[in-house]
């Protein structure tokens, strides 16, 4: 009887721990679903700080003018009223002609 119990205790616990190494919701799964958890946290937080950044732009062009002036000034080109525009262009180099000497 005894010996009959030890078996069915010792294949039950066998089973046992085979689902725990290799069945479905594993120790192997938990580490990769830890891992991707972990993965996730980060791209949330770097989502949060970009988040931040956004906001507190938006903030500054509904209350201020100088974040919309420095836009304006950068992408349209917009200068005030009595400054003046210069605009430097590098010079070409002739057909031919080396840079080495120069």
């Amino acid at each position: 009887m005894w010996r009959w119990l030890s078996l069915i205790l010792l294949v039950l616990l066998i089973f046992l721990q085979s689902r725990l190494w290799w069945g479905p919701g594993s120790m192997q799964e938990v580490r990769a679903l830890r891992a991707q958890v972990q993965a996730q946290a980060a791209d949330n937080e770097r989502l949060q700080k970009r988040n931040a950044l956004l906001e507190a732009e938006v903030a500054d062009l509904k209350n201020g003018t100088h974040a919309i002036e420095a836009h304006a000034r950068s992408e349209l080109g917009l200068i005030k009223p009595g400054e003046v525009f210069y605009q430097v262009v590098p010079q070409s180099n002739p057909a031919g002609a080396s840079s080495a000497g120069q």
